[in-house]
Order: C-alpha cells, then structure tokens, then sequence
C-alpha cells in the first residue's frame, strides 16, 4: 500500500471519526432492527413452514433412514457425491475432516490473505466471487438432497453423476480458476477498468450449475414420490390411532373393551386366564412406563410375544405410547377422554359407502387382527381392497355384488355359515367373534355389498341417489 493510498484511507477515516456514530441509540437501534427482523422470519417460518412430524426415535427400527435438518443438508448431499469419487469416495476422512478444515482455515486467513485497501463492493471481487460461488453451491446442494431417490440403479448413477457434475466439479473449477486470477492477476481484481475477467467466470460458472440443478430437478419430478407416513399431532388422533393399532394387535387376546379374563378362540391360549387390562389394578398400578417394557417385551411365560421392535416385534416407540394412550384415556377413570370423532362419515339415506372412506376403517377397527397372514381364518385376508374381494377358501361367496346371501354379509349379523357337507358343523361362525358390530356399520357393508362394493369415493358417489342429488322436476 503506497503512500498516497494511505493518506487517502486516513483523511476519511477522520473524517468518519469526527462526524461519529454513537453507541446509543444509534448502534443499538440498528441492531434492533436487524434482530426484529430475523425474529419475524423465525416466526413466519414457524407458522407457514413448520416442522414436519415424525415419530419417536427408535433404535431398533432398521428401516428408518436418518437425515439431518434442512440447514445440513448441503452437508449431506456434499458427503453424498464425493463418496461416489473412485479410491477418493472411500478415504471419509478426507471429506468429513480435511474439507471443512480447509474452508474454515481459508476464513480464517482470508483478512490476511486478501489486503485489498478498498472496502466498496465492486473492489472486494474475490471475496464476492469466491463466496458467492460457495453460497450458491449450498443452495443448489439442499436441493439436490431434498429430491426424491431415483427408481432403479441405471437412474440413481446417471442423477448422481449430474448432481456431481453440477454440485461438485464445476463450483471446483470456478474456484480454483479465480483463485489463479487472483494470485497472478491480482489487478484485475483491484482496478476497475480490468475487472471483468473474474466475474464472468463467476456468473458463467453460476449459470451453468443452476442448469444442471435444473436438469436434475426435471429428471426427478418423474420419479415416483415416496409416501410419507402420517404421524398422529393431536392428543385425539393419537388414542384413535392407539385404537386402531390395539384392535389390531391386542383385541385377540384381550376383547375390544379389554374385559377378558380367560381367553377363548386364540390357538396355544385357549383356556388361559388372565387380567382384565380394562380394570383399575391394571391401570392403576402399572405405570405408563411398566406398561411400555410389557407390551415391547411382553410375557413369554403367560405366551403373550413381543411387540416392541426392539425384542423383535412389530410396533415402533410411537405406536405403543398410542396404545397405552387409547387405553388410559378410554378405561382408566382418572384420565377424561376428549371427544372423539365417528370411526367413519355417517351415511346419508340413499348414499352409498366407499371401501376408501368407509370399509376400510371398518375392517382395520374390526377384522384385520384375524384376517391378515398367520392367523387361523381360512385363509381370508382383509388387508387390502384386493384381498377382501380375492382372497379366502370361499372367495367365490364371501361377497358376491347386489347378494345378501354373501358369507360376510351373514355372519356380521349373527348367522353363522354351516358346512354343507354336514349341517351340523359350522363353516365359518359369527364375525367378529367377541364382539358385535354396531348397526351402522352392518348398515355400511350392507350397503356397500349390495351397490357393487365401489373402491373410491367418485364410484360412490356416482352411485349414490341421495335427496341432494335428485333433480328437482
């Protein structure tokens, strides 16, 4: 730095000096500011964004994929594609130390690194160009991490090797070619008339990344989307989820109300007497803790299995704390059970219901703990829209369209199907068998049965000759 420039920097600094800015309120009053600012885009960000629910963590879940919070995400995706790199992708180290340790080391040394005098932007070129390149890398990076995983291995590698290319490759290039203007060229950085060079590499290097990105992102749109599990928020929902999960996994055993105390009907258990779990020296002595370790790891001696993940079951964390909800809230009387919603829309007359919208919940509340692989009944499956309508010794009767002599029909209102080989023997008996069905819900199979059991509710609708939807003469 010459003289000259010296004095310059100097003379305004005097002047700067003598003119002032005080720390109160001038300083402060704009730190304000800029905090009530960041302040309100936390708070939009939390009311229009929000965070996305999951449930609770759980060690023993082998399929959940770990992923870090939006703001890490370059981070991820940057780990992601060096690790694709041949020989280097397989030293981490390199990635997860040696990096991060150059880039906070050059912000480190950048002040002594760059000496420009000049404080105005268009003479700060390096630090702008070389920074502005690496924000936007970070920007692109989160996008490419937030896109969805490409059907096949042909797919994967070729999305890969772009977001390489765009992530990775061509950001290297940008840098290491300024970083080579600035060390040999250093002018042209510094004097206005000559600046121009850096800063096309820049903005040519900008460009072609978002076009990659944006190539990338057109690629991905046609990948099919991955279903995202729906995660109980309210109190309401979770004991309504608790529910359905208990009539699936518990009402064998223990009767839709929790009331049984010998067991009957469940093979290797008949006979065996056990406590009612819906009575007060259940719920009031075992704590909500204890009820959690009985249902993960449950009784082997008493022939109850586990159902916790941990022990080799089939519930997460989550999905037992419903359970225990559902059970607190519904028979133990120290707990008042908000109102809970109708396991399905009621029916209007001459409306006709949905395996969607109505049969669905019904069966998940009623027949899945029975009807789904494993179990005693006769080879019946209900998980599924096609399982109800294909599977089962007796497909060809249990639903025949616009028959009230279907089996399902029969026995969801008392009347067992005997054997026709011998009258005496029953073929199938009343369902379900330790509880019965509410007369809506009969209502809802009967009417879905007799209007050609209708998938969706558009089919229904189409249908359906409700009051509303009578022409008017």
């Amino acid at each position: 730095m010459n003289e000259e420039t010296k004095q310059k920097i100097k003379t305004r600094y005097e002047q700067e000096l003598h003119k002032g800015e005080r720390f109160w309120p001038d300083s402060i009053f704009k730190d304000v500011i800029v905090s009530l600012g960041i302040f309100i885009v936390l708070i939009l960000l939390a009311t229009f964004v929000g965070v996305a629910n999951e449930p609770k963590a759980d060690p023993a879940d082998t399929s959940y994929l770990p992923r870090p919070e939006w703001y890490f995400l370059f981070l991820f995706k940057f780990l992601a594609l060096y690790g694709q790199i041949p020989v280097i992708g397989k030293i981490e180290w390199l990635a997860t130390v040696l990096v991060p340790a150059l880039g906070i080391g050059l912000l480190t040394f950048l002040p002594l690194l760059d000496k420009s005098p000049y404080r105005h932007y268009s003479r700060r070129l390096f630090a702008l160009t070389v920074m502005g390149t690496v924000v936007l890398d970070m920007v692109l990076l989160t996008v490419m991490a937030s896109l969805p995983v490409p059907p096949n291995a042909d797919e994967l590698k070729a999305s890969t090797n772009l977001q390489a290319i765009g992530g990775l490759w061509i950001p290297a290039a940008v840098l290491t070619i300024l970083v080579i203007i600035y060390a040999f060229k250093r002018p042209l950085y510094w004097e206005s008339t000559r600046r121009n060079l850096p800063l096309w590499v820049a903005v040519a290097g900008a460009v072609a990344m978002v076009a990659m990105t944006v190539v990338v992102s057109v690629r991905a749109a046609a990948y099919p989307k991955p279903e995202e599990a729906e995660v109980p928020s309210t109190l309401v929902d979770q004991i309504v989820a608790g529910q359905d999960l208990y009539s699936v996994h518990c009402v064998e055993c223990h009767g839709d109300d929790g009331s049984v105390a010998v067991i009957e009907g469940v093979e290797g258990l008949e006979g065996e007497k056990i406590t009612p779990i819906n009575s007060r020296d259940v719920l009031y002595t075992i704590t909500d803790g204890a009820m959690y370790e009985v249902i993960a790891y449950g009784r082997p001696n008493a022939g109850m299995p586990p159902f916790g993940k941990t022990y080799g079951g089939e519930l997460s964390r989550s999905e037992i704390d419903y359970i225990i909800l559902f059970m607190r809230y519904t028979w133990d009387d120290r707990f008042e059970a908000p109102v809970i919603p109708e396991l399905f829309p009621p029916l209007a007359e001459g409306e006709v219901p949905s395996y969607d919208v109505h049969i669905a919940p019904i069966v998940k509340r009623y027949c899945v703990s029975c009807h789904r692989a494993g179990k005693e009944n006769n080879n019946y499956l209900m998980t599924s829209y096609e399982e109800i309508l294909t599977t089962g010794d007796n497909a060809e009767h249990n639903l025949i369209a616009g028959d009230m002599n279907s089996y399902l029909l029969q026995v969801i209102q008392g009347t067992p199907i005997m054997d026709p080989a011998d009258p005496t023997k029953e073929l199938i008996g009343v369902m379900p068998p330790k509880t019965k069905l509410k007369p809506n819900v009969v209502d809802a199979f009967i009417r879905w049965v007799m209007n050609g059991m209708p998938k969706t509710a558009e089919e229904a609708a189409a249908l359906s000759v409700t009051p509303e939807a009578t022409p008017v003469p």
